[in-house]
């Protein structure tokens, strides 16, 4: 038997385990992530060899770069907290992966056969929790990261959820809204034994939405003669769906860039922003922002982007978006991509896009006093020790984007009572449970002399770590 020995407290008196000394202050400060370079069993297509947290190799899957990321981030903060050989093991590896192929007939009457994936990273805590995406690069690898990255984020803002994700590889936007439901329903459908309020709860992601959560709440309930709203989170309101949910990532994305800028002596009034992603969260960032009297400057979508130095009108770009599908060309802007995006001169710039946006060949370009990370696993691991060299201070994304989650277990805990709450009732618990999370982020890196990630990932895997060392081992 695997014997499971407690992860070391963590203490101030030790060297950080990225080479920076223990007085160095964080608030400003990002850290370095290296990979460690050891096999994950079972898991292929990553780095050199099968589950090697290296660099990907090249010609490598989608998804390859995203799961090392993620297993590199991993490592570094099980070598931190000196983490039993045992409990690595078990957190670096899923627990369960679902992969299935089904057919959808299109509109045009020819018979498309769709990829599609779920994976449960770890169960620990409690019901396996996590989006689906619908995009035409996801793969399995990139739903092992993003699943991996759920586990940790429930435990950093301590909601009893376990991690998961999910996706079809498809292009949404390439398909009619009724094309997008059948595949929604079929998906639902060969996902049903597995999901449920109780096992595995999905919700919104890269190209889904509520009008989704709404087709596959349907279809599970359907099938089982009577509703079961609390299968799916991130639901229309009138179908169950929480107050406040269409907006929490965008609105765990302020709080937590305010409270890093009050850290900084920085205010959020008049502050320059800068948003990569006009999606879901993307938008939902910049609205807030505006109307919290920060200078939105510049905003890129999947087709292009927008620039006003004296400040984007947000609320008309999102009808633009509503209207059109994209903001280019918005009258009064000037065009702007993703690099020129990256270098400009911010006190915030916003990562809402999809993974591995900044990386060790573009890292240096960036000006911004602050990189919030509003997607999963934006910024590579090769990329941290450069932000950190510029003084950027990175608000990491298990802590920037985690709004998301903890309206989710909100809308599922008024799901099973049957009771729900007002806008301001789940606002202020979300801002609450987003600030007590910074707090522990930014205490636990000056406590430690590390970076913001790192302090991050090393509360949450500690906490899950926790969780299977009390379970113990079955049988």
């Amino acid at each position: 038997m695997t014997t499971l020995t407690p992860p070391r407290a963590h203490t101030g008196s030790h060297a950080a385990s990225d080479g920076r000394p223990t007085d160095a202050p964080t608030a400003r400060q990002a850290h370095a992530a290296p990979p460690r370079g050891s096999a994950v069993p079972g898991r292929a297509g990553v780095a050199a060899g099968p589950g090697t947290a290296g660099a990907p190799r090249p010609g490598a899957a989608p998804g390859a770069a995203a799961i090392t990321a993620a297993l590199a981030q991993f490592d570094a903060a099980a070598d931190h907290l000196e983490l039993d050989e045992g409990l690595r093991e078990i957190l670096r590896s899923p627990q369960r992966e679902f992969s299935v192929r089904f057919p959808v007939r299109l509109d045009d009457g020819q018979v498309k056969v769709f990829s599609g994936y779920r994976v449960q990273h770890n169960v620990a805590r409690g019901p396996a929790k996590g989006g689906l995406r619908y995009h035409p690069s996801t793969d399995l690898d990139e739903v092992r990261a993003l699943a991996m990255w759920m586990t940790w984020k429930c435990a950093l803002v301590n909601v009893p959820f376990g991690g998961a994700k999910g996706g079809v590889t498809c292009d949404p936007r390439a398909l009619s809204a009724r094309e997008v439901e059948a595949v929604t329903r079929r998906f639902a459908t060969e996902l049903e034994p597995l999901i449920g309020p109780d096992s595995d709860i999905p919700a919104p992601d890269v190209g889904t939405n509520a009008q989704t959560m709404a087709w596959i709440m349907d279809t599970v309930s359907m099938h089982a003669g009577y509703s079961i709203p609390g299968v799916v989170t991130g639901k229309p309101v009138s179908l169950g769906g929480s107050n406040g949910r269409a907006d929490a990532t965008g609105q765990g994305v302020v709080y937590t860039v305010e409270d890093a800028m009050r850290r900084s002596g920085m205010r959020l009034e008049g502050a320059t922003v800068a948003v990569q992603g006009f999606g879901n969260v993307g938008e939902a960032a910049a609205r807030l922002f505006h109307e919290a009297g920060a200078r939105v400057v510049a905003i890129t979508d999947v087709d292009g982007g927008v620039r006003a130095d004296r400040g984007l009108d947000v609320p008309a770009l999102s009808r633009r978006m509503r209207e059109t599908r994209s903001i280019t060309g918005t009258p009064g802007t000037v065009p702007i991509d993703n690099p020129e995006l990256f270098g400009l001169d911010v006190d915030v710039l916003v990562l809402a896009a999809l993974e591995g946006q900044v990386t060790a060949a573009n890292a240096g370009t960036v000006r911004a006093r602050i990189l919030a990370e509003g997607a999963n696993g934006p910024t590579t691991p090769e990329a941290d020790p450069i932000l950190a060299a510029s003084g950027v201070t990175v608000v990491p994304d298990i802590l920037c984007n985690a709004g998301g989650v903890v309206v989710s277990y909100y809308e599922w805990v008024q799901n099973r009572d049957s009771l729900f709450w007002t806008p301001r009732i789940v606002n202020g618990r979300l801002r609450e449970a987003m600030l007590a999370a910074s707090d522990a982020v930014w205490a636990r890196a000056d406590a430690d002399g590390i970076g913001s990630r790192r302090a991050a990932h090393a509360i949450a895997v500690e906490r899950v770590a926790e969780a299977v060392q009390l379970r113990g081992l079955y049988p």
